[in-house]
């Protein structure tokens, strides 16, 4: 921020604050379903945001839905559905979060698109973004007996996920404050490709094929939701 002449001081704190805290309950939702359910169904799970994109636009818009959009979101919901119910068995609090990760998300996104509308940098909502997860996150460290870090692997990996997620948090902030909303949700499903590819390839996750279905479901009608031209203004 410093180097490109960007202040910290807004005009526009209040929801700065309000995105900030959405994304990071949504966050933190997420983070819970990743620990509990395999790596592709919890990142599906969250990348149902396109859908939910798709479900409050209209509404915020106040536009009528057409027979292609309702199709569209009950494919993406009936793909949550197929993935929910083996996870009833084994933990449907668990797949619960990882659904309402996924609308919070959509939340934060339509207040990114929001904020680049209003000429904000994107480095200043990263910013405030990091600084309040920070705090929030800091204040329930407190509650809980947390390890000291060991200068090992876990080091590593805990300055890799912190650098990967910063230049992803920029990225993305930067494709919402300039790109189409729906467009840009409906291109981030490439993470659902890749997810269940690693969970694979690297955890030996197995996924029965009404798990495998319902991935599939979400992951279309996540990407072609954006063919129904939902423009946030």
């Amino acid at each position: 921020m410093k180097k490109n002449d960007i202040t910290i001081k807004t005009k526009y704190a209040w929801f700065h604050f309000l995105r900030s805290f959405i994304g990071f309950i949504s966050l933190l939702l997420f983070f819970y379903a990743i620990t509990k359910l395999p790596l592709s169904t919890s990142m599906t799970l969250n990348y149902t945001s396109p859908i939910f994109l798709g479900l409050l636009i209209p509404f915020l818009m106040k536009q009528k839905f057409n027979s292609s959009k309702l199709f569209l979101l009950l494919i993406g919901f009936l793909g949550i559905v197929f993935i929910l119910k083996p996870v009833l068995n084994q933990n449907w609090f668990a797949g619960l979060m990882g659904v309402l990760s996924g609308f919070g998300a959509a939340i934060a996104y339509i207040m990114v698109a929001k904020l680049g509308q209003l000429k904000e940098p994107d480095l200043r909502t990263v910013y405030f973004f990091t600084l309040i997860s920070s705090i929030l996150s800091f204040g329930l460290m407190l509650k809980d007996d947390i390890s000291p870090i060991s200068f090992d692997i876990n080091l590593i990996y805990l300055l890799l996920l912190g650098v990967s997620a910063t230049i992803a948090q920029i990225a993305i902030t930067r494709a919402y404050r300039e790109g189409k909303t729906l467009n840009n949700a409906a291109y981030s499903y490439m993470t659902v490709i890749f997810s269940v590819v690693w969970g694979v390839w690297i955890f030996q996750e197995n996924l029965d094929w009404l798990t495998l279905m319902g991935i599939l479901l979400i992951f279309l009608a996540g990407i072609f939701i954006n063919q129904t031209k939902l423009r946030l203004k």
